[in-house]
């Protein structure tokens, strides 16, 4: 077993303190917010008239005007709405103000949030509020329709107005109403988030208010964010990535966070160089749409931190990275829903480390293991399945038959790894996306970054299809760069130096972009299912 508290500086874990919740014990950091809406409260009586949030539309609030907007609305859903402790409530908006101060105003209730998806259709989304037992949904007027059915069963609904500018729901934010005070406790249910599968395999992950805070406080302790830092949210903040590890940790530090309603590579680029960004943290095939337009930005001064989550990001991507960027320091993180976002963290630039392809080491207050099929713990330097347990896991799934964590609190991930003598772990594949061809297994990253070094491509995915004789057989989708000439034959031959041959994809398909999940994730489903089709 890794325990990561044992793995990091004293100075990040040396005021760590056993806390119980629900009678199971943790170990977490002392002097924390019960709630999201009491970090805020108390970055907005260090910061008053600092800018906390600036909308996709330029408007600037600050933590005071933040802090205010969510007293005032969470007062309305309070005594109008009776919205109280527990209600479960849906917000579906997308990156604004009205997003951030639903959120907070919720939490401050104590009320259970359900981010629902906004890139999702809408039959995805209604499968999810089926599963989740609404009683509120708050949303854009974009969705509102979708949800006038649910109102037949006792879902209530709220949208906001229809100005340009301001606080949407300030129509609602009667001042006459009195203050509701912070309702919200570390050991309640805050989040009901699903895990991205497809909708009918998707899991409700409970998320408590401890694990939101313990995971806020490690990001913070670790990448040593302060007020001074600056970010913004290109990708959807109803991730996980983007209430904890982008707003609430900026919150919580007394940062600025700005909002971009749509992903837009040159406009983030543009922002980051304006408006003196400081932070990012965004997926792999966000990196790659940035690396993209490097050229149109060749350097990026403010810029000292990078961070990398939701998937794995090849050497090859690591180290051009560092080579447009050489003073940000790249931190890679692994995570799941189920861990609230961070469950490891790379100490250092990843970039340059000789530990380059590691997801860092167990973040504080965090266990692991290696587990092979049986359920035994496997030794150093061994691949088998991942599993974790600390203060940042899942308090349970949302309904039974959805899984559960086993009687020790271990949850079994689903990823194949191993960790080496430091203490850093390698993932190597999903455990569905192993190949194996006629008994030899295949590790998806290892043929992916050896697609990566080859000049030429930008983009790589290799999955396994049925083989009659093999069983499986690897094949891969590549997105080639504007001035490649590469074949499907080339790169066959290419690969024939680099790995074995029963690794060797043994059809290439070539796209312009690789299908991405709404989670930005490159959606391997969809390429196994594009090689199922008959060849033309």
């Amino acid at each position: 077993m890794i325990n990561g508290t044992t793995l990091w500086n004293r100075s990040y874990t040396a005021d760590m303190i056993e806390k119980t919740f629900s009678g199971k014990t943790y170990l977490t950091y002392p002097n924390l917010p019960a709630n999201l809406y009491d970090a805020l409260s108390l970055s907005a009586a260090r910061h008053p008239d600092k800018t906390a949030v600036v909308d996709d539309n330029g408007t600037a609030y600050t933590y005071t005007e933040l802090r205010d907007m969510a007293d005032h609305f969470s007062s309305y859903l309070y005594y109008i709405s009776d919205i109280k402790p527990g209600t479960k409530t849906g917000i579906m908006m997308f990156n604004s103000v009205e997003f951030c101060v639903t959120f907070l105003a919720l939490t401050k209730l104590g009320a259970v949030v359900i981010p629902l998806p906004s890139k999702y259709s809408r039959n995805e989304v209604l499968s999810l509020t089926s599963k989740a037992d609404l009683q509120y949904i708050l949303c854009d007027e974009k969705f509102y329709d979708w949800f006038v059915p649910l109102e037949t069963s006792g879902v209530h609904l709220m949208k906001p107005g229809r100005g340009k500018n301001g606080f949407g729901f300030s129509h609602l934010c009667a001042s006459y109403l009195s203050p509701v005070p912070s309702l919200g406790r570390e050991e309640d249910d805050a989040l009901i988030m699903f895990t991205s599968g497809t909708t009918s395999q998707s899991k409700g992950v409970i998320i408590k208010n401890y694990s939101i805070m313990h995971a806020i406080v490690s990001y913070q302790r670790i990448f040593q964010i302060t007020d001074r830092d600056t970010t913004l949210i290109p990708i959807p903040i109803y991730l996980v990535t983007g209430l904890v590890a982008l707003l609430g940790l900026t919150l919580y530090a007394g940062g600025t966070v700005y909002l971009h309603k749509f992903f837009d590579a040159k406009r983030v680029l543009r922002d980051v160089n304006d408006k003196e960004i400081t932070f990012l943290h965004a997926a792999p095939a966000v990196f790659s749409l940035l690396l993209r337009e490097k050229d149109s930005f060749p350097s990026l001064p403010s810029l000292r931190l990078l961070a990398c989550g939701s998937s794995n990001m090849s050497k090859e991507k690591l180290t051009e990275i560092h080579r447009w960027l050489p003073c940000a320091v790249f931190h890679t993180v692994y995570g799941l829903t189920e861990t609230c976002s961070p469950a490891t963290i790379f100490p250092g630039d990843a970039s340059t480390s000789s530990y380059i392809g590691s997801s860092g080491l167990p973040i504080p207050g965090t266990c692991f293991c290696i587990l092979d099929d049986s359920g035994s713990q496997m030794q150093t330097g061994q691949v088998g399945e991942i599993a974790v347990r600390g203060t940042v896991l899942l308090d349970r799934y949302y309904q039974k038959g959805t899984g559960e964590l086993d009687g020790d609190g271990w949850l079994r991930t689903g990823d194949l790894g191993y960790f080496n003598g430091e203490g850093y772990l390698f993932i190597v594949d999903r455990k569905k996306d192993m190949i194996n061809r006629g008994g030899e297994k295949i590790w998806s990253f290892d043929v992916e970054n050896e697609l990566y070094r080859l000049d030429g491509i930008d983009e790589a995915a290799v999955v396994g299809i049925p083989h009659d004789i093999y069983g499986e057989v690897p094949v891969a989708a590549v997105k080639l760069s504007p001035e490649s000439i590469l074949t499907e034959q080339q790169i066959q031959d290419l690969l024939k130096c680099r790995i074995a041959k029963y690794m060797i994809p043994s059809r290439i398909l070539f796209l312009n972009e690789l299908p991405l999940t709404p989670n930005n994730k490159v959606n391997k489903s969809a390429i196994r299912k594009l090689f199922m089709q008959p060849e033309q």
